[in-house]
């Protein structure tokens, strides 16, 4: 890309810089930016640009990572697309030039809220960004923006939040981290993004729509599938609604705490941790639990909210629950089997897959009525504000009731969205060509018992790039081809973007370091290294096994062997032939 003679005469005085101080400054900053013209449909505004040095500044640290000092440039500048008069603000950590290791980092959000911090790849030698997306998105959710007001949808913000923006956004900041640091045009800047629940959703729209920009992408149960994910939330309140009776919270844990104990020993470890939820969905049956007792003290708390466990809820609803001692029922275990049975329409047709049989079953948490002394419908928001704004095309955050609304209901909802949202939010293109010629790889992980985001979502996601990438291989041999650059990993016991408070299992925890040294150094894994935080086994370090092997431990042994299972594997592949189209 070439730059104009000011650009390449101040990339030859930072090519010798020795401070901070000396590359951020506004000039330097200018003279760095791509030529207008160069960029396609994006018109970069010099004026808006600031440039302030920062030192030993208090970060929380990238990926949840522990607090750090950082020391970087914070650049802003604003740009606005060809022919329209929006305003896009981006902004831009630099890290001092001794520190530079030619890197881009992109952290993804959570919820409907795009990452609003650009600091998280200094401790990486990353540069690193968060953008605006032309809607404010530093102070306003994408929820928040999506209607203008009832019945007009903001398109803009929908496909800004969707994907465009992050590509956008990196466009600009790799020939600005070459013309700010001095290096030449040839330079190679490794990108790589990581997210997990929508920032994970965000890495794959940036591997189906912008692959070419990355090198490495990190991505934790993505929030993808948008139209059938969403609407997902509803669907335990639904049950209940359908079956007309609501059990009570602590027969709901019960039932996922004994389910536990049950098929804990399933795969050779008893550990606290269902390693292998098929062969528990396979080999157990919840009918079995009925009878048992169950006892909870009186709490307060609250249900789940976007993209998050309901221990870890964000913007999600309280409740206050009275002391329960009972024993389980026929009518709770009838509900258990249907949450976890998945949605289908009256015809008997698969419309989605659920959560892993053992998972959490917050989604399904009814409210209690202190004045009937009643357990009541509780409809999650995380499902009802996607109805209410996203189908329905009102500005109310949760629906009412569910008056009328039957599965085929639930169904007509995701077909709605599967169409209204299939190129902005669904995110499922399984053509990843582009990113796979590029040298991309992608590195995809998934708790096994996320109670938010069923972790079969994710192999029904990598079943179909393997479908479509590879149809005429063997499935030895598409495997391979696909473990080149895509691998993809069940987290045994894991939950929503974290360990699971039920399950004492491992979570990964250098994901970035082993994307590094895939794209720089070309050490492909073969299995990925995630540690157990707490319980008996608490330290230990466990290499999970790349999907479709699956874990099993042998007697006495210290660690588990990656097996081929054909009906294992059975289990946690689906057709929705309740749809009409393919859903990837």
């Amino acid at each position: 890309m070439r730059r104009p003679q000011a650009a390449a005469a101040a990339m030859a005085a930072t090519a010798n810089a020795a401070s901070l101080a000396d590359v951020c400054t506004v000039k330097n900053v200018q003279a760095a930016l791509p030529a207008n013209g160069t960029l396609l449909g994006i018109d970069l505004i010099p004026s808006s640009v600031t440039a302030s040095p920062l030192y030993n500044v208090t970060s929380g640290g990238a990926g949840g990572s522990s607090s750090s000092s950082l020391t970087y440039c914070n650049v802003t500048l604003s740009y606005t697309h060809t022919g329209k008069s929006d305003t896009v603000v981006v902004k831009y950590a630099f890290p001092e030039p001794s520190a530079f290791k030619n890197r881009f980092y992109v952290a993804g959000g959570g919820g409907y809220s795009l990452n609003s911090d650009a600091t998280g790849g200094i401790t990486y030698g990353a540069a690193s960004g968060a953008t605006d997306a032309g809607y404010d998105a530093f102070n306003y959710s994408y929820d928040e923006v999506v209607l203008y007001g009832n019945g007009s949808t903001n398109w803009d913000a929908t496909y800004m939040f969707g994907y465009q923006a992050l590509g956008e956004m990196t466009t600009i900041a790799k020939p600005l981290a070459q013309g700010f640091y001095g290096v030449s045009d040839d330079t190679k800047i490794y990108t790589y993004f990581e997210g997990c629940s929508d920032g994970g959703r965000e890495g794959m729209s940036q591997v189906q729509r912008w692959g070419e920009l990355y090198d490495g992408v990190v991505a934790g149960a993505p929030a993808f599938r948008m139209a059938q994910q969403q609407v997902n939330h509803v669907f335990p309140a639904a049950v209940e609604h359908t079956m007309d009776y609501y059990p009570p919270t602590c027969a709901l844990d019960k039932i996922v705490n004994a389910t536990i104990a049950a098929c804990d020993p399933l795969d050779g470890r008893t550990d606290g941790v269902i390693s292998r939820t098929d062969l528990c969905k396979i080999h157990f049956d919840l009918s079995s639990i009925v009878g048992e007792s169950y006892y909870c003290a009186a709490q307060s708390g609250s249900s789940l909210g976007f993209g998050f466990s309901k221990r870890q809820a964000d913007g999600s609803q309280s409740t206050v629950t009275p002391e329960q001692n009972g024993t389980i029922t026929a009518k709770d275990v009838a509900v258990a089997k249907a949450i976890y049975g998945g949605l289908h329409n009256s015809k008997g047709e698969q419309a989605y897959l659920s959560w892993q049989i053992g998972s959490d079953l917050s989604d399904g948490d009814p409210t209690y009525n202190n004045e009937t002394d009643s357990w009541e419908l509780n409809i999650p928001s995380t499902g009802g504000e996607w109805v209410t704004k996203y189908i329905q095309l009102l500005d109310l955050d949760n629906l009412s009731d569910l008056n009328n609304v039957t599965y085929d209901t639930l169904v007509e909802w995701m077909n709605f969205g599967l169409v209204r949202y299939l190129d902005s939010l669904q995110t499922t293109l399984p053509d990843l060509t582009n990113f796979q010629s590029s040298g991309g790889k992608l590195l995809h992980y998934h708790g096994e018992s996320d109670p938010s985001i069923p972790s079969a979502s994710s192999v029904h996601y990598w079943q179909s790039v393997r479908s479509i990438m590879y149809p005429k291989l063997s499935d030895t041999d598409a495997q391979k081809a696909l473990a080149s650059w895509y691998q993809f990993y069940l987290v045994p016991g894991a939950a929503h973007c974290g360990a699971n408070s039920l399950q004492p299992g491992p979570y990964p925890q250098d994901n970035m370091q082993t994307i590094i040294n895939w794209v720089e150094s070309g050490i492909q894994p073969s299995r990925l290294n995630a540690t157990v935080s707490s319980g008996n086994y608490s330290g230990e370090v466990q290499e999970l096994c790349q999907w479709p092997k699956r874990p099993l431990w042998q007697k006495k042994s210290s660690t588990f062997q990656c097996v081929d299972d054909k009906a294992s594997i059975d289990s946690w592949t689906y057709t929705f032939n309740a749809f009409k189209v393919p859903v990837y």
